[in-house]
Formats: structure tokens, sequence, C-alpha cells
């Protein structure tokens, strides 16, 4: 099952990098990225699927169920918390302009790393919680302390211009304030300089890595069984930019999801501290996860539509 699903991650990001190259540098469309959500959304399920039918005739009816279900539970948790790293995204393209037709080459370049980097943090935290039962807790506190502090950060957006990284970056190489093409580096005047794009690619892998430290112990709380762990995450990446350019236009209309995000983080926290305690049935946490996700977007939608009905209906003031 391990070298089946990596021949299958190296074959989907192999058929992402062709079909990128086969179209060039060139603006994702609405329709065009809703063709690829649902490819993998519907990947994902047909996995999951596929994954039931081999559990159930290898290790029973209720092995199926549970483990098929965790993988659900997981990868909406994870395909949830993705969606502020897309929020962050629009930021640092709209911050650095990049153009639209940049913008596919550096995501999926992004993907990669985030694939790589994830991997290996899984497999450490994996190892953690087989050998130190106690970091259990120390996850589910860090969650919790995250939820609460994501909710009262919530509608401040951060300032891309006082990033350390990209102060870092400034200080350390020369960087072009114009794009050559999908290029990470360009010669100017004899020099080499780094172009935007490289260092929009540099936030972009270190924004990953700021959420996974959130996003990883919060799958763990579902299920300790990395393959589960691994699977989800990587799912949910892997149809993270077609996302992107679909909620891309979107983004201020979700204004009430980063409340809805901070909720679930600390339901899951709260779940990992209990353990020991009290089961919460995985049932229940998907329901619950589902419920605070749904109702959070629903609420966004209808505050951003009341304060226009209100105007609508408003009485015109007096001559």
């Amino acid at each position: 099952m391990w070298v089946g699903f990596a021949v299958f991650v190296v074959l989907a990001i192999a058929v992402d990098l062709l079909v990128m190259e086969r179209q060039g540098a060139h603006k994702v469309t609405s329709r065009e990225a809703l063709g690829w959500s649902a490819i993998w959304f519907g990947m994902s399920f047909v996995f999951v699927a596929g994954l039931w039918w081999y559990l159930d005739g290898a290790q029973g009816r209720e092995v199926a169920n549970t483990v098929s279900m965790q993988f659900i539970t997981g990868y909406l948790v994870e395909k949830s918390l993705s969606v502020d790293n897309i929020f962050i995204f629009l930021m640092i393209f709209t911050y650095f302009a990049v153009p639209a037709e940049f913008q596919k080459r550096a995501l999926i370049i992004g993907i990669i790393g985030a694939i790589v980097l994830r991997a290996m943090l899984i497999l450490a935290g994996a190892w953690l919680l087989a050998s130190f039962h106690w970091i259990l807790y120390v996850f589910g506190a860090f969650l919790v302390f995250t939820g609460v502090k994501m909710w009262f950060a919530a509608g401040q957006e951060p300032d891309i211009s006082k990033n350390p990284v990209l102060q870092f970056l400034k200080k350390r190489i020369k960087i072009t304030t114009q794009f050559d093409g999908e290029k990470l580096s360009t010669m100017v005047n004899g020099v080499k300089h780094y172009t935007p794009l490289f260092v929009v690619l540099v936030m972009i892998g270190t924004t990953d890595v700021i959420f996974a430290v959130d996003s990883i112990p919060a799958i763990f709380a579902i299920t300790n069984d990395p393959f589960i762990v691994l699977t989800a995450n990587i799912f949910a990446i892997l149809g993270l930019r077609a996302l992107y350019f679909l909620l891309a236009d979107l983004a201020d209309r979700f204004h009430l999801l980063a409340y809805g995000l901070a909720l679930v983080l600390v339901f899951i926290g709260s779940k990992m501290l209990l353990i020991d305690y009290y089961k919460i049935p995985i049932g229940v946490a998907l329901a619950v996860t589902a419920s605070i996700i749904a109702i959070s977007m629903v609420a966004s939608l209808y505050r951003s539509r009341k304060p226009k009905l209100a105007v609508a209906s408003a009485p015109r003031p007096k001559a």
C-alpha cells in the first residue's frame, strides 16, 4: 500500500507538470479550476473506497468502516485548514503583483516541496507518538492555543512587507523588481539577481511549514496510523492549487471561515487532550467538524449579502 501510494503521487505530479508544460504560462480559469478540483476530490473518495474494499476483505467490516471514516475526517480537516493557506497565498501574490499566468507554476513547485516536507514531519510525528505517549497532550494543548490565537487574529491581515522571511532575503540576496517570465533568476548588468517569483516561492514554502505545524497535530488527534495521516494530507495538498484558483476570487466572501477553523482546532485539540479519559467517536468528530465549516461558510455568505439587502430596502431621504 505504501509503495502503491508513492507511485500514484509521483505519477500525479508528473501528469500535473506535463499538463502545465503543454499549456504553457496562462491564467487558470474558474472552469478549469473547478474541473481539477472535482478530479482531485473524486480521486480522494475513489482511494478511500478502494481502501475500504481492501480492509473489508483483509481485516473485516468494522476495521474497514473505522479506518475509512478516519481518512474522510482527516481529509476534511486538512482540506479545511488548507483554505487558510489559500488566503495567505493570495496576499503574497497580490503583494508581489505576480501575473496570473505565473501563479500556476509557483503553486505546483510549492506543492511538491510541501509533499516532501509533510512526509518527513508525519513520519517524525508518528515516531514521537509511538515512543512518547505524553506528546499527545503537548499537541492537544498546542492546537487549543493556536485555535484561540486564530480566533482573536481573524480579520486582521498580516503586513507582508514586515515578514521576517522577506526581510532576511532582502538582506542576503539581490532581488529585481521585474519578472523575467517564469525564471527564478536573471542577469542584470552582468550580476545575478533573483526575481520576485523566487521570493514568492520561498515565502510559500515557509508558509506551508508554519501551517504544517498546526495541521499535522490536528490529524494525529483523529488517528495515529501514519498511512492514513500521510494519505489524507497529501490528497488535500494535491488539490490545493485547483482550490486556490477556485476560491481566490471568493476569498472576501468567506470572511467568517477563519473563526470556523479556529473552532475546529480547539475541538480537535480538546479531543486529543481527552483521549485517555473519553474517546470522542470518529463519526461524531466528523459531524462536528463538517458542521462547523459548513455553518461558518453559510454565515459568511449570509452576512456578506445582508448589508446589500439593508441598503436596498432603506427608505429614501425626503427632499
